[in-house]
């Protein structure tokens, strides 16, 4: 055999084992690959604690810091994925519980973010406001009490001019205080709930609508006591009806002007509300147990309703809610 057919044996040789070795090698990588995208699935009875929460209670409005055990609001656990690049948002409530979860949902997202709270909630909100920054995103703290008609209108001004424009909204503050017996509901507790609950999403929205272009979303927090009202929440339940009813109003009259507006509707979720008079004595370890799920919800698992409502991507859902209950009520 001369050295040029021996020279082409050895090159067609080292293709056949070269062909032989992909073989090898393509299902080895394919089941790798395919081990690499197999879901991370989680049983939801046990993701988080289903453990009764022990007794506690703090004075109104209460720092979640402080709560045993702290409740997850996704700092650790939420990644974005860039739906909400550029977009700015104001989310009352904003220091702790579902408003702390949905702002840091959304600075991870690519928004910028101002947040209104409670002024004696400041070492809270001073949380949030680093975990934004963290998400290379714009914090605006926004400390008032909003019961009356100019903290809110202050409010939106100042995120409005911090921010350099609005297009995301979320009336999320709420007061909710258990009484057994409606002859224990003060007047100055039901109007104060009422003041903080329906009129701050009345106004906080009245006081946005001017600002905010088509595209842009108001979403609502709601509760699921907007259709099954504990018997000791009586005061609160009917704002949240109310406010259920005004979300359901509102998006039938801006849907002219291209503004969306949806609501999510909790279910028991454990948040600082629950230990500053939202339970009534004695029964904090009830919390959440008597759901299907056997568990409390955490903030971080609402987190993904309100970045999914604020999205583009929603652009046909308005008038709509999203309920998260654990497996009761509606919708």
């Amino acid at each position: 055999m001369n050295e040029r057919n021996m020279s082409r044996r050895t090159v067609l040789g080292g293709a056949a084992l070269g062909v032989a070795a992909a073989t090898v090698v393509a299902p080895a990588r394919a089941q790798e690959s395919a081990a690499q995208s197999e879901p991370v699935l989680r049983d939801p009875r046990t993701k988080y604690t289903n453990e009764p929460f022990p007794e506690q209670k703090q004075p109104w409005p209460a720092l979640q810091s402080k709560m045993n055990p702290v409740p997850d609001c996704g700092e650790t656990s939420y990644k974005g994925s860039g739906k909400l690049t550029g977009r700015r948002a104001l989310v009352t409530g904003g220091d702790s519980g579902i408003g702390r979860a949905a702002a840091i949902a959304f600075a991870r997202e690519g928004a910028d973010v101002a947040i209104n709270y409670h002024p004696d909630e400041e070492a809270d909100a001073q949380d949030v406001v680093r975990l934004i920054r963290d998400a290379g995103r714009k914090a605006v703290a926004i400390p008032a009490d909003i019961r009356t008609l100019e903290a809110c209108e202050g409010v939106v001004a100042k995120a409005v001019a911090e921010l350099g424009g609005l297009d995301l909204l979320v009336n999320n503050a709420a007061y909710q205080q258990s009484k057994e017996d409606i002859l224990e509901i003060s007047d100055e507790q039901f109007v104060r709930t009422y003041e903080t609950n329906v009129f701050h999403t009345f106004r906080f929205s009245k006081a946005a609508i001017p600002n905010l272009p088509a595209g842009a979303s108001i979403i609502n927090t709601v509760s699921v006591n907007s259709y099954d009202p504990g018997e000791e929440l009586i005061d609160y339940a009917s704002t949240k009806a109310a406010i259920l009813n005004l979300t359901k109003g509102m998006a039938k009259q801006l849907a002219k002007k291209g503004i969306r507006v949806n609501a999510v509707s909790p279910g028991p979720v454990w948040t600082p509300l629950q230990v500053a008079g939202g339970q009534l004595p004695g029964t904090m370890g009830e919390f959440g147990q008597d759901t299907p799920l056997g568990r409390a919800g955490q903030p971080a698992e609402l987190a993904s309703l309100y970045v999914a409502l604020a999205s583009d991507e929603s652009s046909f859902s308005t008038g709509t809610v999203v309920g998260a209950h654990g497996g009761d009520g509606n919708p």
